[in-house]
């Protein structure tokens, strides 16, 4: 046995919450850097206003990180850290830790969820959270998209300064930039991530392969993490150019998707796939493993404190 054992009382829906916006903000410290090459990848080849942008060429998840620590600095890596976070704290605690719930809700608690409740309530929770957490994926996209060439260039004077300024120049609207790719993309990614998961843990603690804990959390992470990047890379390439996008250079994200295609053929779609399946797997078992242990933890927590002496 690996990790600390389930408690005999399931956590909260609080608890949930807490456990999910923690463990995503640990997972996504650990891989931002992936992400950071991921976007790059995926704007490259969009014609942009600033001729500079499209001097750089990058080859690559290693060749990606490399060009931007020797051109940019190892911080460049980083940009859009804390607009990332606040993303995570705000929807992944929605669309994780609120996903038990709402599975229970649409398979009136019944003992066995069928498919089509769990992808119901993937699908639910990953719209319901990019509504909410929209504008900083805005905000942490623009800063990853950014090239700094010179010392004193910069798109942003920090996370706070994105806000105000895309709110000021392009309106409200702005700051839910692309909100309908991003919700169909993590409708998709949400169903991809969660129901595969729970159906490979389900799987594998029926077949008693492993027990439920560390081993088994991470194979099912890992499964979920590839499904992911398979069904969702072309929604979130999309996502990424649109939200990027000079105020208008495509009309919406339909005119973005076709003008990628004429542009730059059906391949576009799958840019930057290999750092989206290294970012979304490596992301996917740090979260799922770290989420399970914080539940775990809390609830043990909390019985200990509410067991009498």
């Amino acid at each position: 046995m690996v990790g600390l054992k389930p408690t005999d009382v399931p956590p909260t829906p609080m608890v949930k919450l807490i456990s999910a916006g923690t463990a995503a903000c640990i997972a996504d410290l650990c891989t931002f850097p992936l992400d950071t090459a991921k976007v790059r990848l995926q704007i490259q080849g969009e014609s942009l206003p600033e001729s500079n942008v499209r001097i750089v060429q990058y080859k690559g998840v290693y060749g990606t990180i490399t060009t931007m620590v020797k051109m940019e600095g190892a911080s460049s890596l980083y940009n859009g850290l804390v607009a990332g976070l606040q993303r995570q704290m705000s929807f992944a605690s929605i669309r994780i830790g609120l996903y038990d719930s709402v599975k229970q809700f649409y398979c009136r608690q019944s003992e066995n969820s069928g498919i089509i409740c769990r992808l119901l309530a993937g699908c639910t929770t990953g719209a319901l959270a990019v509504t909410f957490a929209q504008p900083t994926d805005v905000v942490k996209v623009r800063f990853q998209a950014h090239i700094k060439v010179t010392d004193g260039d910069r798109r942003y004077n920090g996370t706070v300064d994105a806000y105000k300024t895309i709110a000021k120049e392009e309106g409200l609207k702005g700051l839910w930039k692309g909100t309908m790719p991003n919700m169909t993309r993590n409708a998709i990614i949400n169903c991809a991530e969660l129901v595969t998961y729970d159906l490979i843990k389900e799987a594998i603690l029926k077949q008693q392969l492993m027990t439920d804990n560390l081993p088994c959390h991470f194979v099912a992470a890992f499964g979920a993490g590839f499904c992911a990047t398979i069904v969702a890379s072309p929604v979130d390439v999309v996502k990424t150019r649109y939200m990027n996008s000079a105020p208008g250079q495509y009309r919406n994200a339909i005119n973005c998707a076709f003008t990628m295609l004429v542009k730059e053929g059906s391949t576009a779609f799958y840019k930057g796939f290999m750092p989206s399946f290294l970012r979304l797997g490596s992301w996917n078992v740090v979260m799922f493993v770290t989420y399970e242990q914080l539940k775990r933890a809390m609830m043990s927590a909390r019985t200990s404190w509410e067991s009498p002496i």
